[in-house]
């Protein structure tokens, strides 16, 4: 099996309560190749009434489901991370199909998606209450930590493999039903992975996978609904608000994952090398489209000129291309509402008086591709320094002193992820503390890791996802006292 193969007809349907099925009233979305605009298939469109159904297929599975024993959840995942790592190669390809990033990148989000089912199958085993006595006396003090309840998770078109199983995994370790609504671009992949927890034994009901083209529609039915108890989100900070707003008549959990305009900090101490190569990293993952992409470059002023023509000629070099080709470094961007985003603030930058290094505009047609750019002399508070760029553009800014960078990597409404260069231990401890980020790599353009919370702060969001934090999201406490006669 390779790519589209990877999927039946069948299971390009609504899949509610173990059944594939289609949308009642026949509509269907169309799933569109970003390397060409062509159509490569289409999926179910749902109703809101389609997705009420997933939601009491949810909450029919609930009770069973928190009753069941935490190794038994955990065996499944473990079952899931096995063959989710078996069938890397076709998933990646449909992946790269749909959502246009190339194959080995499409396999190293297989990689590290399928690291949250394998993280979470141990997990599921450690989730602890205590027991203690009063502090003064007389009785014990007992907690009890139970499942949330049926959630709603919304996905992302950018990793849409990571950013579900990242929620799947530690719901159902928890002992959560859920339903999923993933992006409209990219529906195919969640749909695979829902066929794969299928396969390995998940009970019907717990996942539901609802596809639909009116997102806020099926938001806004479900979380008026008193029997959902969470929500989860990944996307942009407009939306994020809109949800955190409607959660409020039902007072549900949340866990808002929203956007990003990440520093990525260069001392004159740096290892320029090391620099150059984590910046490769945290501005090119996944063309640039990340939360937590590298979105200003603020370097010393002494290392600026240097810095800038060594990016510049590695990011040069990159070769564009549809992303399942042989030898392609960077494919292309998700819709033409993205191309025309990127070129907008490149063009806007340039009229502030910045200057190309390399790049600058959008090859001829057809696909939403844009050259790999790197930008010298760029204002402070030109666009592209502002807003989120979501595309391969690199804008390089100077700073004299570490409070000037600090305090212009603090300038932003979003706190998700940042990064800082430089070989001075005690400046990095100083940074750590100063920095309004949620995540600080030092020294390295990765910070993402199952292993590790991942989430931001300010208009970036709140909650976290991975590492022992993250099941958390999806646990209640019970306080039991008991007399100590």
């Amino acid at each position: 099996m390779t790519g589209l193969d990877l999927l039946g007809a069948q299971q390009r349907n609504l899949f509610i309560g173990g059944t594939w099925r289609e949308a009642a009233s026949g509509a269907r979305i169309e799933v569109i190749d970003p390397a060409d605009g062509s159509v490569l298939t289409d999926v179910a469109d749902a109703s809101t009434e389609e997705a009420v159904e997933a939601l009491d297929a949810a909450v029919a599975a609930q009770a069973d489901w928190a009753r069941t024993p935490p190794r038994e959840r955990g065996e499944i995942l473990r079952r899931a991370f096995e063959l989710l790592t078996a069938r890397a190669d076709d998933v990646a390809h449909l992946m790269s199909l749909e959502m246009g990033k190339p194959v080995a990148e499409a396999k190293g989000e297989v990689a590290y998606g399928s690291e949250f089912f394998r993280w979470y199958s141990e997990e599921a085993v450690r989730i602890h209450g205590r027991w203690m006595q009063a502090p003064a006396g007389g009785s014990r003090l007992l907690t009890v930590r139970k499942p949330v309840g049926p959630c709603l998770f919304i996905t992302p078109w950018n990793f849409p493999l990571a950013m579900g199983t990242r929620k799947i995994g530690p719901a159902i370790a928890a002992g959560c039903t859920m339903v999923v609504k993933p992006a409209s671009q990219t529906p195919l992949t969640m749909l695979a992975l829902a066929a794969i927890l299928e396969e390995v034994g998940l009970p019907a009901g717990v996942l539901n996978v609802v596809t639909t083209s009116s997102t806020g529609e099926l938001s806004t039915a479900l979380q008026s609904d008193d029997r959902l108890r969470k929500v989860s989100f990944t996307g942009s900070t407009a939306v994020g608000r809109t949800l955190v707003a409607q959660s409020a008549d039902q007072l549900q959990r949340l866990s808002m994952e929203l956007g990003g305009n990440a520093p990525f900090l260069v001392f004159e101490d740096a290892d320029l090398d090391a620099a150059v190569e984590g910046a490769m990293v945290a501005k090119m993952r996944n063309m640039g489209e990340a939360c937590t992409s590298a979105n200003r470059f603020l370097v010393h002023a002494s290392v600026a000129t240097e810095f800038g023509e060594r990016l510049g000629q590695r990011m040069g070099g990159l070769r564009l291309g549809r992303g399942q080709d042989e030898g392609v470094d960077v494919g292309p961007l998700i819709d033409e509402k993205a191309l025309d985003g990127v070129t907008r603030l490149v063009a806007d930058a340039i009229d502030d008086g910045a200057r190309v290094v390399t790049g600058g505009s959008a090859p001829d047609g057809p696909g939403f591709f844009y050259s790999p750019t790197v930008l010298v002399d760029v204002p402070p508070g030109s666009a592209i320094n502002t807003q989120e760029i979501f595309g391969p553009v690199a804008p390089i800014t100077t700073f004299e002193t570490e409070a000037e960078a600090i305090e212009r990597a603090n300038a932003t409404e979003y706190g998700l992820a940042s990064y800082v260069y430089t070989r001075d231990l005690a400046r990095t401890i100083r940074l750590a503390e100063s920095l309004d980020f949620g995540m600080v790599g030092v020294n390295t353009g990765l910070v993402s890791n199952p292993a590790a919370p991942f989430g931001g702060m300010k208009a970036s969001g709140f909650g976290r996802e991975g590492g022992f934090e993250g099941i958390e999201e999806y646990l209640e406490t019970t306080y039991v006292a008991l007399p100590a006669d």
